[in-house]
């Protein structure tokens, strides 16, 4: 899983927001704000981690269980993908 040639991270303002640049701002012209959590996935998903990959991590970081971590990150990832910012 990767995020999209075109998609960035960026600290605007105090807040982490994802925003198109080059050609990806043709089709995709808003920004995404993410909280820490978001954040969080953002930087696992520029490494491409995989969703168990995310999972683990964020089980790990935020002292959760796994089912959890889970529903979140599969939550983030659906709103992710319908985005259109995330590819398999």
């Amino acid at each position: 899983m990767k995020i999209k040639e075109g998609f960035v991270r960026r600290n605007v303002g105090g807040s982490e927001v994802v925003v198109a640049v080059g050609k990806a701002s043709v089709e995709f012209n808003a920004m995404i704000n993410l909280n820490s959590t978001g954040a969080f996935i953002w930087s696992l998903l520029e490494k491409q981690a995989d969703e168990k990959e995310i999972v683990d991590a964020m089980a790990e970081k935020y002292g959760i269980d796994t089912e959890l971590a889970s529903r979140d990150v599969r939550a983030f990832l659906e709103k992710a993908r319908s985005a259109g910012v995330i590819e398999e």
